[in-house]
């Protein structure tokens, strides 16, 4: 019996803010760019941002992204160890001209020491031996790539195979490689700041052709990280037919940005790195970005009707922001919270319960869920059939 609910908006804040409301422009050479803004997911820079095209190891990413799911998951530790195969041999034509740890068939390597060899060395093989372990085989690992991009939102993107050696069926968007960046960033805080290793020295080589190797092959290919004061990841990439490629993310200020450029025909990865650095700063000093909520905190207390609690408090499941043009200022954007008043129990925590707009003169420029921050729950009947009472005869 919900006779007296009603819609309600309520003006939270009048700002006078200019929301970003296209691209900024930024010319380079690449033939893909795309940059924006970690809290309000803004685009401030899109250059043939969905155009599908060869993400060479850049497509580790992924590969890491269904390893870092089985560590979430409690299925492997940093220390389990996965076997080396003959695919992942060090001897194996394919690894001759690719990035790699250096391994041999027959040895274990600890899936720390896998993730480091995929972010800072770029290991095709270890990429191998994630896959075969988890799936049995690389075929069979990128059904796996597929289903994790489509479960974040990455609808275009298709696998090959773990590694981004050159393959028709790897292709994929500047703007999914952003969106898994972002996916990376949130969803793995604990693994994140693996991605700004700059050194990594395998210790387990079996043969004294590999011990050379990595004697000589420990530094990240991502150079940004030892150019750009607050860079943190993520990976680059080449192919002699994709040209150079890098996912990027830096936090200067408190605010972070992530980028991605692909189809780069620089002079290898210093060039690659001085292009993202340029992308990067160029976002941090033409736009900034405001704000208004956390998760956590409390948007609006609403009416509950049925409930043990008279309300309950509304809050974002992710950053509430705007991201505006630093030229024009601040000025006319008003922040909204809406939704149906009274809300009936009972209200599990992270139930959607409202909805946060944000105008520029009466233009939408960013939404987002009201979610419940506490569970509530529903009366008994008695005590419905009193509510009942007391709204008829308003008690």
């Amino acid at each position: 019996m919900l006779q007296n609910m009603k819609k309600k908006l309520f003006t939270l804040f009048l700002l006078l803010a200019c929301g970003v409301a296209n691209a900024t422009e930024f010319k380079t050479k690449a033939k893909s760019a795309f940059l924006i803004d970690y809290d309000s997911g803004a685009e401030i820079v899109a250059k043939n941002a969905d155009t599908l095209m060869p993400p060479s190891s850049m497509i580790k990413l992924m590969t890491l992204a269904v390893l870092f799911d089985e560590l979430a998951a409690g299925n492997i530790t940093m220390d389990t160890r996965f076997p080396v195969s003959e695919n992942a041999d060090y001897n194996d034509p394919k690894w001759y001209p690719a990035s790699k740890i250096c391994l041999s068939a027959g040895q274990t390597i600890t899936v720390r020491d896998l993730i480091l060899g995929l972010i800072v060395l770029s290991g095709g093989d270890a990429s191998v031996v994630v896959a075969e372990k988890l799936a049995g085989s690389e075929d069979a690992f990128t059904q796996l790539m597929e289903q994790k991009a489509r479960s974040i939102g990455m609808e275009q993107s298709t696998f090959g195979n773990a590694s981004g050696l050159p393959n028709p069926n790897n292709l994929m968007t500047s703007r999914e490689l952003a969106t898994l960046a972002v996916h990376l960033i949130g969803d793995y805080p604990d693994l994140y700041p693996m991605f700004a290793t700059k050194r990594f020295e395998f210790e387990e080589h079996q043969t004294d052709w590999c011990r050379e190797w990595g004697r000589t092959h420990t530094m990240n290919y991502n150079k940004l990280l030892f150019i750009m004061p607050g860079a943190d990841g993520l990976k680059t990439g080449h192919t002699s037919d994709g040209g150079y490629g890098m996912v990027a993310s830096a936090k200067v200020g408190g605010r972070r940005l992530v980028g991605v450029i692909n189809g780069f025909n620089g002079k290898g990865h210093d060039a690659l790195a001085n292009e993202m650095k340029k992308l990067l700063n160029h976002g941090f000093s033409t736009t900034m970005t405001k704000v208004f909520f956390k998760p956590g905190d409390t948007v609006a207390n609403i009416p509950v009707w049925y409930g043990k609690v008279d309300s309950v408090a509304a809050t974002v499941a992710k950053p509430f922001a705007i991201t505006v043009d630093k030229k024009d200022g601040l000025k006319d954007v008003r922040v909204l919270a809406r939704f149906n008043e009274p809300v009936a129990a009972p209200i599990g925590v992270g139930d959607e319960i409202g909805e946060l707009i944000a105008e520029q003169n009466g233009r939408v420029i960013a939404r987002a869920p009201l979610v419940a921050n506490e569970r509530v729950r529903k009366i008994q009947f008695i005590g419905r059939v009193i509510k009942n009472i007391r709204v008829m005869f308003g008690i």
